[in-house]
């Protein structure tokens, strides 16, 4: 029974590492200004009539903060990856010189920072959903569990909540730094 109690909690914190994952991993699409490889990780090209993410034919690099290289492995693969890039909307036109693509990222505007934090800031309040979602899965979890004493049931819907509150502020936390990222200006 206690054990049963244990499980529900420890999948509740798997779970809730999950969110917080899914959190970062949305916030790394909100780009700030500053060049980074995984600006293109949505990016698909046609190798060999296969869709292969653009990682796995090419080189991307970020020589500086506001520069993007993208070298194939395969020259001939240069115009596609080219029409890839345009057409996967990121709002970026890549340079050809022969041997890479080079993309500038535009400096971003204040408005446009504002616009980012408020995005960051809709992520924050989904992750939050979804934290306090996984707390109420568990502790209804913990009410149906039988032969559970009334006692033993509030020690772990606390725990629970202990748990909650520390995924939150995690997650806070993580906002917090992509915010003063977002209006940072480089």
């Amino acid at each position: 029974m206690n054990e049963e109690l244990e499980l529900i909690l420890e999948d509740a914190g798997e779970r809730m590492d999950s969110s917080i994952a899914h959190f970062e991993k949305a916030l790394t699409k909100i780009r700030a200004g500053k060049a980074s490889p995984m600006m293109l990780d949505g990016v698909m090209v046609e190798y060999y009539g296969t869709p292969t993410a653009l990682d796995k034919v090419a080189n991307v690099m970020c020589p500086d903060a506001r520069t993007i290289t993208v070298k194939p492995w395969e020259k001939s693969l240069l115009n596609v990856i080219d029409k890839a890039i345009l057409i996967s909307n990121l709002g970026f036109t890549p340079a050809n010189n022969g041997e890479m693509l080079i993309i500038n990222i535009p400096p971003v505007t204040e408005d446009r920072r504002r616009e980012l934090a408020k995005m960051a800031k809709a992520e924050l309040e989904t992750a939050k959903i979804n934290i306090r979602n996984i707390r109420k899965d568990a502790n209804n979890a913990i009410r149906r569990t039988e032969d559970a004493s009334e006692d033993l049931m509030k020690q772990y819907e606390e725990q629970v909540q202990s748990l909650t509150d520390k995924y939150v502020a995690r997650a806070e936390a993580i906002m917090a730094e992509k915010e003063k990222d977002i209006m940072t200006v480089a």
